[in-house]
């Protein structure tokens, strides 16, 4: 396979590297910029240096109309307008950014704002939750990739929704994550004087991922509800750990809960179900493409906690868009994929 990657400088794109580069499928892995045509890339980045001591290449859409498969790892309102020419034109699309993820355009203004893409290539794109959309994945020209914190709060909660099992009209979800979700460019919460040592909310209600949720629990989920959703950041470098809130419905146990998610991933290689779990942390998963998924329920207060943890840059990224290639593609989902988490 030939691949191409869009925005290959920034911690997505990296790890898309990263994960490609040992994929048995791909022979050729090139890297396009907009602004640094010609910058050696293992100048940026000397971990590289040996494996990609090549120039970063001009996106030219006559040259990649040749490819099989394009990956833009670009910041949200960018291929809005750099993706729709290629739409059909030969090689499979795989967008990392929000630009394709929400059908409603108002939705997309409100919360990106920005202008949202051509109302024909919204249309035509497919959410890559890969365990959720498989059937729909396989035949898909352009796959929005979902956002990270999507990735770990639906995972974990559209079993449940789907069933019934909980009310998720009071669902309250805490969510945490590492520096390395606000991407490589500097800014004031990500300085290190200002995120080490520190916890911080931010986005109160405003996050952009809280109508990606609320359109996941809808379209997989069948309800249509408004979510509580609250970002933290926290002085680690990669992770994400969602901790859901919602009370039970009648007569529904903790087992239950367990049951249902289990049977529900079982044969899916990238989720796995901890029903007994005496350590449960987001180093468990780091450098992988798993997702944990952990549930109690407390019996005084009839509420059950739906704690999920992701690699932020992996499953909520680079590692989930490779997964849905491997998809389009026919291959075993876990192709290039089988790391064991970096605990240490």
């Amino acid at each position: 396979m030939k691949i191409g990657i869009i925005g290959a400088s920034g911690y997505g794109g990296l790890e898309l590297i990263r994960l490609l580069h040992n994929h048995p499928e791909v022979e050729q892995l090139d890297l396009f910029t907009s602004s640094e045509e010609g910058t050696l890339f293992s100048s940026k980045f000397p971990h590289t240096s040996n494996l990609y001591d090549q120039p970063l290449l001009k996106i030219d859409y006559a040259q990649l109309i040749d490819y099989d498969v394009i990956f833009a790892s670009t910041p949200a309102g960018v291929t809005s307008r750099l993706l729709p020419p290629l739409i059909g034109s030969g090689p499979r699309l795989i967008d990392l950014s929000g630009d394709f993820r929400l059908k409603d355009f108002a939705e997309y203004e409100r919360w990106y704002k920005k202008t949202p893409a051509p109302a024909e290539a919204v249309e035509q794109s497919t959410y890559g939750l890969t365990e959720w959309n498989y059937e729909e994945i396989r035949n898909a020209q352009l796959i929005a990739n979902p956002g990270c914190y999507p990735t770990a709060v639906l995972l974990s909660l559209l079993p449940l929704i789907k069933e019934k099992l909980i009310d998720a009209s009071a669902l309250i979800i805490d969510a945490k994550s590492g520096v390395s979700g606000a991407g490589n460019t500097p800014g004031p919460m990500t300085h290190f004087s200002e995120t080490n040592e520190n916890f911080s909310i931010y986005k109160i209600h405003e996050h952009q991922h809280i109508p990606e949720i609320e359109q996941g629990i809808e379209q997989f989920g069948g309800q249509k509800t408004p979510v509580t959703f609250t970002t933290h950041l926290v002085p680690m470098t990669r992770g994400i750990m969602a901790t859901s809130y919602a009370p039970v419905n009648a007569g529904v146990t903790e087992e239950q809960l367990i049951n249902c998610l289990q049977e529900t991933y079982a044969g899916r290689p990238f989720v796995r179900v901890m029903n007994e779990s005496v350590k449960f942390c987001t180093k468990q998963v780091a450098g992988s493409n798993y997702c944990d998924i952990h549930v109690k329920v407390d019996p005084r207060t009839n509420r059950a906690t739906i704690v999920s943890v992701i690699d932020n840059l992996v499953k909520g990224a680079a590692g989930q868009a490779v997964q849905n290639m491997n998809v389009q593609f026919g291959l075993d989902e876990t192709t290039g994929l089988t790391h064991v988490p970096l605990f240490i």
